[in-house]
């Protein structure tokens, strides 16, 4: 049974030829097919911007720094570039789902537009086949009409022929009345056949309009069904994507709680820590009370000066501070730059060290780690620095 609605779209126009309840339905139909193409633009159009924020986020994530940062600041930071990683690829199934989504509306515009259009087919021929038969049906009657008038005009002078008495006039007009009443009895019959064949075809019309009205109304409650869950699958993927998106960030914060000052602070100092006390002050050292320090040494070497400026040093005094040149005992060592007459020779200053100058030969004691080697000349002990030297 139709419902109210559709069975007053039936009743609305009354003219036999006109189609407007029909007409109403279908037009509701086509807005629906509209409805359908607006939620998958919708939806296309979301999932493209999901796909494009998902993407943005894991390339921030993947070029984002931190890596000067050190200790629990430093696991925050990575925890918090992780997250948000994760976050990016989860808009990005997120769009996946919208456009698997979509594909079902998709399918379901199709399925419906397909349906639709066999049963607006088979409207169209029953349509066209009542109009028909109406326009033959309505001829036939003002034929019917037409030939009634006559036969009761052709009476209607047979009589005042017969009344006036003239036997040749009145067989002719007899005949001719005769005539008259067997065509409006033909056409009678032509247009109650017509009459009838033109009430089959409309009970025809009507069932198939009542079938159709069914069906259309069928595809009006599941498009709205469709539609309308569809909406709400949207809305719970968005809001689950909310609640997961926190829940990442909840990581983020869990982590930074983590973050203490004094912890990171500390582990600075364990990591780069150049000791526990500072250096002591410099003493005054009387230039006559110093003495020359020597020690023994197994296996001595030679080597030559070299010119202190061209070491990379212009004052003896910052040798200390020089990279040490790593040399291999018992061999020899020769100069092979020129001397400078302003840096040679050379004197230091403290009583430990060794005088010489450019192209001295010394004998190398030791090699000491601190760049200070100890060396002998002309059998006077001392420190010299053997960034200084050259193998003989």
């Amino acid at each position: 049974i139709l419902p109210q609605d559709l069975k007053s779209g039936l009743e609305i126009c009354k003219e036999f030829t006109f189609h407007t309840g029909y007409e109403v339905l279908v037009q509701r139909l086509l807005e629906g097919k509209k409805m359908c193409k607006d939620v998958e633009d919708l939806l296309k159009q979301r999932a493209q911007a999901e796909e494009r924020y998902g993407k943005e986020l894991v390339q921030i994530a993947r070029k984002a720094g931190g890596q000067t940062e050190i200790n629990t600041l430093k696991e925050a930071f990575e925890m918090l570039k992780q997250q948000i990683e994760s976050v990016g690829n989860s808009h990005i199934q997120l769009a996946v789902m919208l456009k698997e989504e979509l594909k079902g509306i998709e399918e379901f515009r199709e399925r419906q537009k397909e349906q639709r259009k066999k049963y607006e087919s088979a409207m169209e021929r029953m349509q066209k086949s009542k109009l028909s038969h109406y326009k033959k049906t309505m001829e036939s009657k003002r034929s019917y009409e037409q030939k009634c008038r006559e036969a009761d005009e052709a009476e209607q002078s047979f009589e005042r022929t017969s009344a006036a008495g003239n036997p040749k006039q009145t067989e002719k007009s007899q005949n001719k009345a005769k005539q008259c009443r067997d065509a409006a009895n033909e056409a009678e019959n032509v247009y109650k056949q017509n009459i009838e064949q033109l009430d089959k075809v409309r009970t025809e019309w009507e069932q198939e309009h009542i079938k159709t009205c069914e069906v259309f109304q069928l595809q009006e409650c599941d498009r709205i069904t469709i539609l309308r869950n569809s909406l709400w699958v949207h809305c719970n993927q968005l809001s689950l994507q909310c609640v997961k998106d926190d829940e990442m960030y909840e990581e983020v914060r869990v982590s930074l709680e983590n973050c203490v000052v004094e912890s990171d602070i500390d582990y600075f100092i364990k990591t780069k820590m150049t000791g526990t006390q500072p250096p002591d002050a410099i003493g005054y050292e009387s230039y006559y009370s110093r003495e020359r320090s020597s020690s023994p040494s197994p296996s001595p070497a030679c080597a030559k000066m070299l010119n202190p400026s061209l070491c990379g040093v212009s004052e003896p005094g910052l040798l200390m501070k020089s990279r040490i040149k790593k040399k291999t005992p018992d061999t020899s060592w020769a100069p092979v730059l020129s001397g400078c007459p302003i840096c040679l020779p050379v004197s230091f200053q403290n009583v430990d060290e060794l005088d010489i100058s450019e192209g001295d030969t010394v004998v190398v004691i030791a090699e000491n780690e601190d760049g200070w080697w100890t060396a002998e000349r002309n059998g006077q002990r001392g420190f010299v620095p053997g960034s200084y030297l050259e193998k003989l």
